[in-house]
């Protein structure tokens, strides 16, 4: 295994839990790296994109793909948000997602994480980033719990 594979591994089992380096990023693993910094930039698979590493915090940036590999395994890890499924609509389309709609939230997230909001039935809606703490989610009622950057796109 080469060594930026093993980085970026390392990087997601810390950001979402034991093995999910290993259950995002598979040997075959694309890596391309920053040409003005020469350092790790995205990560793809397949052509397709699974990550981008963000250069401001060196957290890793998931994509939808990714998400849905992290939810084949929801068990595993501490990422997963929870909403109602009446408000499903609005966040695959890009919408935040409101504390007001939060059912469920993992109790490690912490603001600034990275998230994936699932629906009541455990579908994967989108991607984003915590404003809001895994608790505070379900404790408050007002305000935006977590800023969606990328929702699914519905087929």
């Amino acid at each position: 295994m080469n060594k930026s594979l093993k980085k970026i591994r390392s990087i997601a089992d810390y950001q979402f839990g034991k093995n999910a380096g290993s259950t995002l990023f598979p040997e075959e693993t694309e890596i391309l790296f920053s040409r003005t910094t020469g350092r790790i930039r995205f990560v793809k698979v397949n052509s397709k994109r699974l990550a981008t590493l963000r250069p401001t915090d060196g957290l890793l940036s998931i994509s939808i793909l990714s998400a849905l590999l992290l939810a084949e395994k929801r068990k595993m890890f501490n990422c997963f948000v929870n909403v109602q499924n009446d408000v499903s609509e609005p966040i695959v389309s890009g919408g935040d997602v409101f504390a007001v709609h939060v059912v469920k939230a993992d109790d490690e997230i912490r603001s600034q994480n990275e998230v994936i909001i699932l629906d009541e039935k455990n579908k994967v809606l989108a991607v984003g980033r915590a404003l809001l703490s895994g608790s505070e989610m379900l404790a408050l009622k007002t305000g935006v719990a977590v800023k969606v950057r990328h929702g699914r796109k519905v087929s």
